[in-house]
């Protein structure tokens, strides 16, 4: 992931000790005020010791406090945070339009900051000389999978969606290492996509993670992890929000393939539009 550290925080507070915690909340809330302070400082502020200050930047993919605010510093200077557009009870429809509009255009930005290119040129490489794709996702994740196995069948490859853990299982029974698995997870956490990508990975087949949190379970197995992350309001899950974010990797993915494939992609696209029509009223 790039070095930005509020996008990061987020996307790693849910897998943080409660001192850990303390301490990226604290970071959020005093940006300008820790630039000055030193690790004994903020220890005292948070709670916490010198010692889990470090092991906390550590975690979150600093070298320590000094690079944490190096970056901090950049990130500030670079852009002006939005504020979550919470949504309450009294918002009239226009309102609440307009809330999950700029939530979702806020999340993009948010992703746009911390995703790792050479992960996705990556990711597309694998996909490129997959002899088949199995893509593996539950409730709102089905959705991007099924969005992702509906694309990727424009290129002409064996792809398949599986929402049903049984036939996860059975799918990555039968993999090989010429084959790859894109599973998609919110919280990165769900045990019958783990126990799938277990059996996948013990048979040699590469894993692609899509996920909101960069220090989940999903993202640690995974050979290539990409972390997209929505912003999470009232009467709106994080989940939610982040299934339109997950897809939009999934739209960075598929282009590229693409870019890459470009006369496999041409030649089948005028096959589908000319099938497409014949099914339509004249």
């Amino acid at each position: 992931m790039k070095q930005q550290v509020l996008p990061i925080l987020s996307s790693a507070y849910e897998n943080l000790t409660k001192s850990e915690k303390n301490i990226a909340d604290y970071i959020s809330e005093h940006k300008e005020m820790i630039m000055r302070e030193t690790v004994a400082e903020i220890a005292k502020h948070t709670g916490s010791s010198e010692i889990t200050i470090s092991r906390f930047c550590k975690k979150v993919g600093f070298s320590g406090l000094q690079e944490l605010k190096i970056a901090l510093a950049a990130e500030l200077s670079s852009a002006i945070e939005t504020p979550y557009q919470e949504i309450n009870v009294k918002d009239n429809e226009e309102v609440v339009g307009r809330k999950i509009f700029r939530n979702i255009t806020d999340g993009l930005q948010d992703t746009l900051k911390i995703l790792d290119f050479s992960l996705i040129s990556a990711a597309v490489d694998l996909l490129g000389k997959a002899r088949r794709v199995a893509i593996y996702g539950f409730g709102n994740s089905a959705t991007v999978c099924k969005d992702l196995e509906t694309r990727f069948l424009r290129f002409g490859m064996a792809v398949q969606s599986f929402s049903d853990v049984h036939m996860q299982v059975t799918s990555a029974a039968l993999l090989s290492r010429e084959d790859v698995v894109i599973a998609v997870s919110h919280t990165g956490a769900n045990k019958d996509i783990l126990e799938s990508l277990k059996i996948a990975r013990k048979n040699g087949a590469k894993i692609i993670g899509i996920t909101s949190y960069a220090q989940s379970e999903l993202a640690h197995i995974a050979d290539i992890a990409l972390v997209g992350m929505g912003r999470e309001v009232e009467y709106r899950s994080e989940a939610a929000a982040s299934r339109l974010i997950h897809m939009a990797i999934g739209d960075i993915i598929y282009t590229c393939l693409a870019i890459k494939m470009p006369q496999e992609y041409q030649t089948n696209l005028q096959k589908m539009r000319a099938v497409i029509a014949q099914r339509r009223l004249k």
